[in-house]
């Protein structure tokens, strides 16, 4: 079996006196499609933010391609905390891109502009190859001919788009969607959700946060209903979408029982 792109082991995250995750223990394959579902304040956003380190894990272990991120802080024997570069989180980072609900594009740039300043600052590209590279990631979201646009021209949908773009340019192995077309008008849901079905079928490895439960049973190959902190049914999309096993899953989803997928 190849070794898993991520492996999260033990995985806890407090804020406070809230235990929002409790031990998550899950690997991730080059090239899998997981769609992460469940209630709102279940912790699927926070899952995804302590895999590129957004949010630093209470408790636990990530691997990133067989390296672990971070160095056990060793206060004590039982200690399971870890301590964190930023260095070391940095490169992470780059690695596994995020796109988030709201599209967190700078307004005072223009689109093309916002898909370069992370291969400038970060990657310390030129700024001709830099352009090079970002009107390629912009053809492939179909933004190309508005690189020259601010964002406050564009529709939702197509700030979305631009803001896969950024994430495509930095060229990360693994891509993060925290709940990508939440913010959208439903017509405009459907131009995101082509661009991630393009993608999926690029072999692209991808988390995805979502809602929309008929894409993620055609896209996805590993389905995760997260509930009281814990993945608490996993498999594939038929096994969790069509015949969940448990009780709580199944009251989820009986709430999307107007939509056939």
């Amino acid at each position: 079996m190849t070794q898993p792109i991520i492996r999260i082991s033990g995985l806890h995250k407090w804020f406070g006196d809230n235990h929002v995750l409790k031990g998550i223990d899950f690997d991730v394959q080059p090239g899998d499609r997981v769609a992460i579902l469940g209630s709102s304040g279940s912790g699927k956003s926070t899952f995804l933010r302590c895999l590129n380190f957004m949010e630093m894990p209470t408790a636990g272990r990530v691997e990133l391609k067989g390296k672990l991120v971070g160095k056990p802080s060793g206060k004590h024997p039982n200690d399971e905390g870890m301590t964190y570069s930023q260095g070391e989180l940095s490169e992470v980072r780059k690695g596994v891109g995020m796109v988030f609900q709201q599209f967190n594009l700078f307004p005072h740039m223009t689109v093309v502009g916002n898909v370069m300043e992370g291969l400038t600052t970060v990657l310390g590209i030129n700024s001709r190859a830099a352009r090079e590279r970002s009107m390629a990631q912009l053809e492939k979201v179909g933004m190309a001919e508005k690189a020259d646009a601010y964002p406050a021209r564009l529709s939702g949908g197509q700030q979305q788009r631009v803001a896969i773009a950024r994430a495509l340019a930095m060229e990360p192995e693994v891509l993060l969607f925290d709940e990508p077309t939440s913010s959208l008008d439903p017509e405009l849901v459907g131009e995101v959700l082509n661009v991630i079905k393009d993608l999926a079928q690029e072999g692209r490895t991808m988390l995805l946060v979502t809602h929309e439960l008929g894409f993620a049973y055609h896209y996805a190959n590993k389905v995760l209903f997260l509930a009281d902190g814990q993945f608490y049914e996993t498999g594939t999309p038929d096994e969790v979408l069509k015949h969940p096993k448990k009780e709580r899953t199944q009251r989820f989803l009986e709430r999307f029982t107007a939509f056939s997928f």
